[in-house]
């Protein structure tokens, strides 16, 4: 997997369109949601402070960072990180211990090993997505914090791995809770109400450019350029799905359902480039009339809906929107059909109305219909698209670690293990984001600059004028309230992130206040050279390039939809979700045309399989296996040849199931000619 991409539509309702008011009133309903988040996420390090000086923890700081790194703009957001964080937080501490165990008196293998399980965290933290790929995050530089505080001056494991990691994993879970409780008490919610609104407007508008290609009987100009601004909607899906799961037990529990319903998006999108390249190769006329009797198959109430663009008949009765969906699947595919081209438009159009149907059982759900499931496929299911930029990223995190545990022991600095830690945090958090992990490491690095110079004024011109715990709060509040407001934003969120991560570390809270000022800047010193050194990590080892992952994601596609051909038993393995997960990892700067060649290989494959599975009952196995040959040695040319010829051999044979058959062989044909470059070399 690649770079996890932040979604507009998760941050959208952050912010009011005031433009056009040039009042004061507008300013204040621009500013009043980032102002009430900063205020929360000051009153969650407050409140985690206070309850790790009640418990005098030794380290309290760290449940005052984890509260405000648990703090997001959204409700579901942030319970769902709080709750990854808990669980990569223990696995960080049991591995670190285990470590222990194992070099108890072998400092050298100590610190390989623990560079080596950051680099395995780094790997698996670009592995998976969103929040999971939080926690793998978390279990690497858990670890990194409990063996800072376990080495000595120059790498010696102190023995106290045990405790340590007891005391660190209460302080951070004392953040995560006191956050969770701040959070919850002050924000209801809104995340299923936004992928509600989501889910419909894009099925909608999608289903609206659907049937006006059906009206027209020929494709609109931008069809293609639609399509592909349609699939980055779709890909920004899934980060509000977290969400979602965050606020709701229940909608964790069906959640396969909206994955479902993300999933039939691409399938519907694939099936309407099926039709668009199948009008562009017939007469106008002959294009228009059949796929105007199509349209008119659909009954009325539901065509009506479908052309309407109106989201509110989605999501006001999805339930009864299915029922009509049902009925124009059955009405297509009993249609009678005079043409190859009429069977297959109406056979692509009942898989895009199927698609719909999907589409509206996860918007049921969200509407709380929870007795419409159609899977009971809960288990996690891991879709590589690609092992070398998780192998890249996790070569980098141990090479950085090592060279910092290096330089540490090299110069017996006292605060180097501070230092290892925070190298570690930059490189394994942001080595997910790909061709952009290096310009966030820029900007976590000034935001950590910025944060030492307010812990500076803060812990020397603030903090010693007060004598009680409010005066402490209100001194943080001074800047964390508007460092937690502009995370609200979308302008440079990493510098503010950084800001907010880095400021309580530096201040170092604790019962008994320490004014010194050279351990000051020597643990602050440490921390930004540890995020400066992540940050030059991914400048001399960079990421691969957008462009080669691109082209290595089209060649994975293609070496899979041969191996499809060569063993149909492989149809049982999930080469859908590999394909999916191909189409989102392909990076933002991908050449457009690639994400169209991934969703017609989904048109591609669909055809296959269901050619296998009937060419031995209609007699044309032997024609098919041969036409499957061709496409396995990359000679689209034969394969196309083949195809027209078992076509014709269909040709005679009126029945239902063949003139499916011989749509599906059109499918493949238009496919095959629309892009023969990539399925003959993979590019």
């Amino acid at each position: 997997m690649v770079a996890k991409r932040e979604p507009d539509i998760s941050s959208s309702y952050r912010f009011v369109d005031t433009g056009r008011w040039g009042t004061p009133f507008a300013a204040a309903a621009w500013a009043a949601p980032p102002l009430l988040f900063g205020i929360r996420l000051w009153a969650a390090v407050c409140l985690a402070l206070y309850v790790a000086f009640w418990l005098e923890l030794d380290t309290a700081f760290w449940a005052g960072t984890t509260a405000a790194l648990v703090c997001q703009p959204s409700l579901g957001a942030s319970l769902r990180k709080g709750w990854f964080r808990m669980i990569g937080t223990f696995i960080g501490a049991v591995a670190i211990v285990a470590l222990t165990a194992l070099f108890p008196q072998n400092r050298a293998g100590f610190l390989l090993s623990l560079a080596l399980w950051g680099g395995l965290c780094s790997l698996i933290a670009t592995l998976l997505r969103n929040f999971a790929a939080y926690a793998a995050a978390l279990a690497g530089f858990t670890a990194a914090i409990i063996a800072g505080d376990e080495l000595g001056a120059v790498g010696g494991v102190n023995g106290q791995a045990f405790t340590l990691a007891i005391d660190r994993v209460s302080e951070i879970w004392i953040g995560i809770v006191c956050a969770g409780i701040v959070l919850a008490g002050t924000d209801f919610g809104g995340a299923r109400r936004r992928l509600a609104r989501h889910l419909a407007e894009l099925a909608g508008d999608i289903a609206t450019r659907f049937t006006s290609t059906l009206r027209r009987g020929r494709p609109e100009p931008s069809a293609q350029t639609v399509r592909r601004e349609l699939i980055r909607k779709v890909i920004a899906t899934d980060s509000v799905i977290d969400e979602v799961k965050g606020e709701s037990s229940t909608l964790r529990y069906h959640s396969p359902v909206l994955q479902q319903a993300v999933h039939a998006m691409f399938t519907v999108l694939a099936a309407w480039r099926t039709i668009d390249a199948r009008l562009r190769r017939v007469s106008a006329s002959s294009g228009a009339h059949e796929a105007l009797h199509v349209l008119r198959n659909i009954p009325t109430e539901l065509r009506e809906a479908l052309e309407a663009n109106e989201p509110s008949s989605w999501s006001s009765d999805p339930a009864r929107m299915r029922g009509l969906c049902r009925a124009a699947i059955h009405a297509l595919a009993g249609m009678p059909s005079r043409t190859i081209t009429l069977r297959l438009l109406a056979d692509q159009t009942a898989a895009v109305i199927t698609g719909f149907a999907q589409i509206l059982d996860g918007l049921a759900l969200l509407a709380g219909d929870i007795a419409q499931e159609h899977t009971s496929d809960r288990g996690l299911k891991l879709h590589v698209a690609d092992w070398l930029p998780p192998l890249v990223n996790a070569g980098r995190t141990f090479v950085t670690i090592v060279a910092v545990q290096i330089f540490w022991i090299w110069t017996q600095w006292p605060n180097g293990a501070f230092a290892i830690t925070f190298a570690a945090i930059t490189v394994i958090l942001l080595s997910p984001r790909a061709d952009e992990s290096y310009a966030a490491a820029i900007k976590f690095t000034t935001g950590a600059t910025i944060a030492a110079l307010a812990a500076a004024i803060a812990l020397f011109a603030g903090l010693p004028a007060m004598d009680s715990f409010v005066g402490f709060a209100i001194v943080l509040g001074l800047f964390l309230i508007p460092a937690g407001a502009m995370i609200a934003q979308p302008w440079n969120t990493p510098v503010f992130v950084a800001i907010v991560a880095n400021f309580i570390p530096m201040i170092g809270p604790a019962n008994q206040m320490s004014y010194d000022t050279i351990k000051f800047y020597n643990s602050a010193l440490a921390i930004v050279a540890g995020c400066a050194a992540g940050a030059l990590s991914f400048r001399l080892i960079p990421p691969i390039s957008p462009q080669l992952r691109s082209q290595r994601l089209l060649a994975l596609s293609l070496r899979d939809l041969r191996r499809l051909a060569a063993d149909p038993d492989r149809r049982q393995v999930p080469w859908e979700g590999r394909l999916y997960s191909r189409i989102v990892a392909l990076p933002d700067g991908a050449d457009p045309r690639q994400r169209a060649v991934l969703v017609t290989s989904l048109t591609v494959g669909e055809s296959m399989v269901a050619l296998q599975q009937i060419a031995p009952q209609l007699g044309f196995a032997g024609e098919f296996e041969a036409a499957l040959k061709h496409f396995r040695s990359g000679t689209c040319s034969a394969m196309m040849t083949q195809l027209e010829a078992t076509e014709r051999g269909l040709a005679g044979n009126d029945d239902p199931a063949a003139m499916r058959a011989r749509g599906h062989l059109l499918a493949i044909r238009d496919a095959l000619s629309d892009h023969r470059a990539y399925f003959e070399t993979g590019a």
